[in-house]
């Protein structure tokens, strides 16, 4: 049985909860497990087994896709109180790509099994209901993702890039190198590095050792549009 903490956010985030029986909220609890990531650690997708459902309490992670000669693209990030249901190809039978997830920062994160999940989503459509929105939701942000891939300038990746970045952080300091941004964009280091050398040139930020500060945010955000 997992402690008043576990039961308190499963009840907050599972939207179909008071939907479910007293069993099947057992179930749910007894199947949930607590879990740390340290920062750069993999969550889902190294070993090849259907993870379960990801909920995030503290930290971030990353959720990307890997080539096989190595080059990743991230997809998006989760937050605290996000899910993730990428991770449950064997819940949503839909699934038929493999996504990579790590921790960015230490992170907590609560793992519902996915057996259980895929058993009671059998019975309560509520719980599949819950389980293929957050699937599309998902996969409208991979499609954003391909999308700015596709179709829109470098430049303006970049800027979007790093306007979220700041975002995300709340400074204007990002403590990237070249070559981790280039990996988290799915580019080449000396396309990162050509195009950071001119938003240094106009201006817009300066470049040191191992990070970036961005001097000029509104510049940035008017190439980010």
């Amino acid at each position: 049985m997992l402690d008043n903490d576990c039961v308190k956010i499963l009840s907050s985030k599972l939207t179909f909860w008071d939907k479910l029986t007293e069993e099947q909220k057992n179930l749910f609890c007894r199947y949930t497990s607590p879990a740390v990531y340290e920062k750069g650690e993999n969550i889902h997708g190294s070993t090849g087994n259907c993870t379960g459902g990801i909920l995030i309490k503290s930290g971030c992670v990353r959720t990307y896709m890997l080539s096989d000669e190595g080059k990743e693209i991230t997809l998006y990030r989760l937050y605290p109180g996000d899910i993730c249901m990428l991770s449950a190809s064997c819940v949503i039978k839909a699934i038929t790509f493999d996504v990579f997830i790590d921790a960015e920062e230490k992170s907590e994160v609560f793992i519902i099994n996915s057996k259980i999940f895929s058993e009671i989503s059998e019975k309560n459509i509520y719980v599949e209901n819950f389980a293929l929105n957050i699937a599309a939701e998902r996969f409208s942000d991979v499609i954003w993702a391909m999308q700015q891939i596709l179709f829109m300038s470098f430049d303006k990746r970049l800027a979007i890039f790093l306007s979220d970045e700041a975002a995300k952080t709340g400074s204007s300091t990002i403590n990237l190198t070249h070559e981790q941004i280039a990996k988290y964009m799915g580019s080449a280091r000396e396309v990162v590095s050509r195009m950071l050398k001119y938003f240094a040139s106009e201006g817009i930020v300066e470049l040191y050792r191992g990070g970036i500060k961005i001097v000029d945010m509104e510049k940035l955000i008017e190439i980010a549009e």
